[in-house]
């Protein structure tokens, strides 16, 4: 498997271009702020011929690039019906007024083709399988991607801003909750093998069993779920 990432713009956002081998199809993740030169570069370098972009969520440090790389490889784009707005109507993902300037460079809008993601849903694209699991907290809309262990390669978790090394995604901005947060947490990284490469929004790569035994979040809502499991024990018996 090739997976070719690189932090772009202002935010510094991991785009991600997955695909099988060199030479093959390959799925854009996250084409964010000045993505688009990035994109053409791991294009051209690893031979790849892009087929979707998706996305884990619709802040504009994750979709500001979507239109023109959309635009250049004519492919659609994927994205939780939850954030779709997002992709047209950016300030509203980050409490702006509308009408106040916004890094006036960016190309904001929806591409020619948008398709919907759904919690569950397995993408068949560029001959892999991304297993996508909506993941509320840091927006309404928010999923991550998975791709299953192949041959000598571990899991791999695209997790989007849900899970960092060591920290977690915001939930201050509209959309977001702790509550929800901490329950995505449990309910779509717990469950992962320790093994599992972590690819986040932002920072560098991980893996679940590091942040099952360091990252605080992930320890809280591991030790609520023990101590939710011991409480409710006795009444299953029953």
């Amino acid at each position: 498997m090739l997976i070719a990432g690189f932090p772009a713009g202002a935010w510094g956002t991991n785009c991600y271009l997955v695909a099988p081998a060199a030479g093959e199809e390959c799925v854009i993740i996250d084409p964010g702020h000045q993505a688009a030169d990035g994109v053409a570069e791991a294009v051209r370098k690893h031979r790849l011929k892009p087929v979707a972009v998706v996305l884990t969520h619709g802040h504009i440090d994750h979709v500001a690039s979507v239109v023109p790389v959309c635009g250049a490889h004519g492919v659609p784009a994927w994205i939780h019906p939850g954030d779709r707005y997002m992709m047209s109507d950016p300030e509203k993902g980050i409490g702006r007024a509308i009408g106040m300037p916004l890094m006036g460079e960016l190309t904001v809008g929806e591409p020619d083709d948008v398709k919907e993601l759904t919690d569950g849903a397995k993408l068949g694209l560029a001959g892999l399988e991304l297993t996508v699991s909506h993941a509320p907290g840091h927006t309404k809309g928010s999923v991550t991607f998975g791709l299953p262990e192949a041959a000598d390669i571990p899991p791999v978790f695209f997790s989007g801003d849900l899970l960092f090394a060591g920290s977690i995604g915001r939930t201050d901005l509209p959309g977001g909750d702790m509550a929800e947060m901490l329950d995505s947490l449990a309910r779509v990284c717990l469950p992962l093998d320790d093994s599992t490469v972590v690819l986040s929004g932002h920072g560098p790569q991980t893996t679940i069993g590091q942040e099952r035994a360091t990252n605080p979040y992930l320890r809280q809502v591991a030790a609520d779920r023990q101590e939710r499991g011991a409480t409710e024990a006795p009444r299953r018996g029953m």
